[in-house]
């Protein structure tokens, strides 16, 4: 690009180094055409490091330039850093794109994946396009990256895009600045891109491209279950409008009530069913995309089966143009859940989907874009005004949190057993991994590592400092100690609560409510009820629940009629019926008289269990956390402003006169169990005399406590915060490791 206006003897030179989120999304064609407005000379290139721009002209435009970077990047850019220096004047008459840079400092940011932006979707629904009804049309604004990038700077030889030859219309996009295509590294058109095929479960080709598309919707309305190769893994996908298609995939993934999420193919569609408020609706459509948690409408076409007893639907529109094409066909809502076994990782290879998910598809909509790394849909819920992630994975992953403190050291923190995630910082990035899963099986743990690796190699560093939970059995301890390092135990309540100030960027001093199911404290016993007031260089632990047994331990959180024996237990009075056979009850007794396997726990997650069980809302848990939503939409449903009484003493706070009143009366129990653990915090918060409150731990996921705690907390003078971009349950304490390890030096 020849500059418009010739160089003058005054002009000037700068050199720009952005750091951010800015390969991949058409930001060196915004450099481009910007420097060519604002009449200036010089080059852009991509580097490990990130963007380089050299520019040179008048004062005034070089200016101008600058503001102009922030103010009109591209909107999926996110800068962190802009660094100028002033360098001296070249001459240069024209602006170039160079090649792209390779090195061994990395500090760019690793795009997400993007949902497809509404340019690509009107040329895939246009007749007269080269890429209509193309299932990967993209451009810089959408599409694939994370899934696909192999190594940094993200360039097209080192994505799985590299085996796919452009053709000669797809390169002269690819090659133009002044294109959308410019550099979109998976740039494809049905004439050299990927294609789709639908298989049989022996991994036979039914049928081809377009002929593809229209069998699996034709497999779809019959009631079959289709395994969908998406953008970071496989979806089971049936009608979300019908009761045996429904059961029948509850069946075959041994799945009894757990949740499903539904696609729905627009927003128009979603809110027949759902009540969509602005906040919801922007989410769903960002470029993010994620699954948003939805308040039900009386009188829907779901079926019951897909969310059984719960008045919340969790909801997506398609992201990819796959996605798109396939629920343009059907006009109806499907459900589109991760394609896995239970405490298994998402498939990502045809081939692997096969064996994996043998007996559970009919048939396979395949692809042969390879998926690099897994990223299954992330989940977020608005809560208390605002978004929280509850699963951080697809869209948000593994984007940085840029931290105050730096490190001369990469850190390395490998999370929790459940909801794992893990995270590295280098110099001030701090990459929170996406979503893997609980570590339950080999092949999860084997996501686990992958993770690890792949985020070490793009950075191309080896941690030095990892940090992991203080528990001594999670295999993410044992993952920790494998991989050298000095190794940085931490509490995982404290990690709970350095993830919320990370989140919130707060400093201590503060007092942290860290409420969730189990943790190990330091004494030994179950922790999950904690009110820690952190310092500059730790934390004490200054109120904590009651603990009780739990009959059965680990049995106990499967069983909530376990955790409410216990809990009857330690009130003295464990006459109530809990519908055990009478051997059952009599052994559990036994064991309780005989503190055999009854570990004491101070969880107000278990509280939850037994509360729930003891209310007969639910006495299985079929998936993690049912008891505790039960009793949250027992509440909602049956609202009330009355509190149950209990007592603080000696920093300990005795639940027991909330066990005995509910059983007593059990009218509006669930809502008084709710209203009763907020004035908990507020009673507490008085008496610490902390301002600032931490609100972290899954206990926090339940709208109705963290609504009723940040209102109450606000009209008493106090400062609640809680979590937005960090999930706040066991997939947000890595981040809390990174920062405990910084803090430990």
């Amino acid at each position: 690009m020849k500059v418009s206006k010739s160089p003058h003897k005054s002009a000037e030179r700068r050199r720009f180094i952005i750091n951010g989120a800015v390969q991949g999304v058409g930001f060196r064609p915004f450099v481009y055409k910007l420097a060519h407005d604002c009449s200036l000379a010089g080059w852009v290139n991509n580097t490990p490091q990130g963007v380089v721009i050299e520019v040179e002209g008048a004062g005034e435009q070089l200016a101008l330039f600058r503001l102009r970077i922030t103010e009109e990047k591209p909107p999926n850019a996110v800068i962190d850093h802009v660094r100028e220096a002033a360098i001296a004047a070249l001459g240069e008459t024209e602006f170039k794109i160079v090649k792209s840079a390779a090195g061994e400092n990395v500090s760019a940011s690793i795009l997400p994946d993007l949902a497809l932006c509404t340019g690509c979707l009107a040329e895939m629904n246009d007749p007269n396009d080269r890429r209509y009804r193309y299932p990967f049309i993209n451009c810089t604004h959408c599409g694939p990256r994370y899934t696909i990038i192999e190594n940094l700077p993200y360039d097209r030889p080192v994505t799985t895009m590299k085996t796919f030859d452009m053709c000669d219309a797809c390169r002269a996009e690819y090659e133009n600045p002044l294109d959308r295509r410019f550099h979109a590294q998976p740039v494809a058109c049905p004439d050299c891109g990927p294609q789709i095929a639908l298989w049989n479960a022996e991994g036979n080709i039914l049928a081809e491209k377009e002929d593809a598309l229209q069998k699996t919707a034709a497999a779809v309305r019959a009631g079959k279950i289709v395994a969908l190769k998406g953008l970071g893994g496989f979806h089971l996908i049936t009608d979300a409008q019908n009761d045996k298609a429904v059961q029948l995939l509850r069946e075959r993934r041994h799945r009894p009530a757990k949740p499903f999420a539904v696609m729905y193919s627009s927003l128009e569609e979603v809110e027949k069913d759902c009540a969509v408020g602005k906040q919801e609706a922007a989410l769903l459509h960002s470029a993010q995309s994620p699954i948003v948690l939805l308040e039900r409408k009386a009188g829907g076409n779901i079926s019951a089966h897909v969310a059984p007893d719960n008045p919340n639907l969790g909801v997506m529109l398609p992201y990819t143009p796959l996605h798109v094409l396939l629920l343009q066909e059907l006009k109806f809502p499907v459900i589109a859940t991760s394609g896995n076994r239970a405490d298994e990782p998402i498939c990502i290879d045809e081939h692997e989907a096969l064996e994996r998910l043998r007996g559970i598809a009919d048939v396979f909509l395949v692809h042969n874009r390879p998926i690099a790394r897994r990223a299954d849909d992330s989940i977020v819920r608005v809560m208390a005004g605002g978004k929280t992630v509850l699963r951080r994975a697809r869209g948000y992953a593994p984007m940085p949190v840029i931290m105050r403190q730096k490190t001369e050291k990469p850190v390395l923190a490998t999370g929790g057993h459940l909801k794992n995630t893990v995270a590295l910082m280098v110099h001030d990035k701090l990459m929170l991994g996406p979503h893997v899963g609980n570590l339950e099986t080999p092949l999860s743990l084997d996501a686990h590592n992958q993770v690890i690796d792949d985020l070490c190699r793009l950075y191309r560093v080896a941690p030095e400092i990892i940090a992991r939970d203080k528990h001594p059995d999670y295999a993410s301890t044992r993952t920790a100690g494998e991989r050298g390092g000095k190794v940085v135990p931490v509490q995982h309540h404290y990690a709970h609560a350095l993830a919320c100030m990370v989140d919130n960027d707060i400093d201590a001093p503060c007092l942290a409510v860290t409420w969730d199911g189990t943790g190990y404290g330091d004494d030994g016993t179950i922790w999950g009820g904690e009110f820690l007031k952190i310092t500059d260089t730790g934390y004490d632990r200054a109120f904590s629940f009651l603990p009780f047994p739990l009959a059965g331990g680990e049995q106990a959180v499967r069983d909530p009629r376990r955790a409410a024996l216990g809990a009857l237990y330690a009130l003295g009075d464990t006459d109530m019926d809990l519908s055990f056979s009478p051997a059952e009850k009599a052994l559990l007794l036994q064991s309780l008289e005989k503190k055999v396997n009854c570990p004491l726990t101070s969880s107000v997650g278990r509280l939850f269990d037994a509360v729930s069980a003891l209310l007969g809302l639910c006495d299985k848990n079929t998936f993690e956390g049912e008891a505790a939503m039960a009793l949250e939409f027992a509440a909602e449903k049956d609202p009330c402003d009355q509190s149950y009484p209990y007592a603080i003493k000696g920093g300990v706070i005795d639940w027991r006169p909330i066990l005995m009143e509910s059983i007593k009366n059990p009218a509006n129990a669930a809502a008084r169990f709710h209203n009763t653990l907020s004035d908990i915090i507020i009673d507490i918060a008085r008496q610490t005399g902390e301002k600032n409150l931490l609100l972290t731990g899954g206990c926090f996921q339940n709208k109705l406590l963290l609504e009723s705690s940040v209102e109450k907390l606000k009209r008493a003078g106090f400062a609640p915060f809680w979590h937005h971009k960090l999930p706040p349950n066991d997939g947000g304490i890595a981040a809390g490791q990174i920062l405990a390890a910084l803090r430990n030096g």
